[in-house]
């Protein structure tokens, strides 16, 4: 009696897969074979699979990738968190097309249609860089009726980078939902040469009476300024009504050598009996903070 030997064609393709995705440097050493087996195999791999398969893909700006990408972003078969990874994918692998024209005039059609996941999708991946002739129909989203629409649009605008776009953006900021407000708040930060207007614009939400809004530009403010260049701006925010405003102002704080509190000393220690504890938290060590300064001062 013959031994039967079994041969099984789709495990030995998902090795395939498996030794790709385990070594980046494989697939580049075979990339002329290794891009379009994956971009065939993608359809037939495992779901914990697929990411990967994704994120390798995103890596190689062929039309074959893109086009690849295009197909799987519209699948209404796969999962929404798969076809949210292939939009990311394809506008990072179109921007770097020779010509990016036909998934421009794709995308830019799909943001007409109803289905709100179709146009979220078409949207992030038109927001490339440089990506001029998509400007028009994302503002246009601007005012969709579909929240998550209106903020993947402005996510979409600011990864443009044209600073045109700002102008626009500080217009719905003062207009527009409190959601839609939230998203550009977060995306201002993008428009760099434009540094001191972003933040003006973050200064002046501190002062916002809704507390989430007050929160997120203190939050924004951070990593965009010198803090020790605004102790007073955080000391101000000592005295928000928003316990989450006056821990973060005092995290800030704690960066900041203690010699430089000045004024505010006074309402660092006031916050030593904040009704809130993780303020009385950060207020102690705040005040651990000026003591020691204090200690090392007089010994000098």
């Amino acid at each position: 009696m013959k031994k039967v030997i079994d041969f099984n064609p789709k495990e030995q393709q998902l090795a395939k897969v498996r030794a790709y995705t385990d070594s980046i440097e494989l697939v580049i050493e075979q990339a002329a074979e290794a891009v379009p087996f994956l971009c065939r195999a993608f359809k037939y791999a495992p779901a914990e699979l697929k990411h990967k398969i994704l994120l390798l893909l995103g890596s190689f700006p062929k039309e074959e990738v893109a086009w690849t990408l295009y197909h799987i972003m519209t699948d209404l078969q796969e999962s929404e968190e798969i076809r949210q990874a292939a939009s990311v994918q394809l506008s990072v692998t179109a921007s770097f097309l020779a010509d990016p024209q036909p998934f421009v005039d794709k995308l830019i059609s799909a943001l007409q249609g109803v289905d709100p996941t179709a146009k979220r999708l078409a949207a992030f991946a038109l927001g490339w860089e440089g990506n001029a002739q998509a400007a028009i129909p994302l503002i246009e989203l601007l005012y969709d009726t579909d929240t998550e629409v209106q903020q993947t649009a402005v996510n979409a605008l600011s990864n443009l980078r044209d600073d045109r776009i700002l102008n626009l953006l500080l217009e719905r900021l003062d207009h527009g939902p409190l959601d839609q407000k939230r998203a550009i708040l977060y995306n201002l930060w993008r428009f760099y040469s434009r540094r001191q207007e972003v933040v003006a614009v973050y200064l002046k939400y501190l002062e916002h009476p809704d507390e989430d809004l007050r929160f997120d530009a203190l939050v924004l403010l951070g990593p965009v300024v010198e803090a020790e260049a605004y102790i007073e701006t955080y000391g101000r925010c000592l005295n928000d009504r928003s316990p989450r405003v006056r821990c973060l102002a005092l995290e800030y704080l704690l960066a900041v050598d203690a010699r430089c509190f000045g004024e505010i000393t006074m309402k660092i220690k006031g916050l030593l009996s904040d009704p809130d504890h993780e303020v009385r938290r950060l207020a102690t060590q705040c005040v651990n903070k000026i003591n020691q300064s204090g200690r090392k001062h007089d010994r000098k």
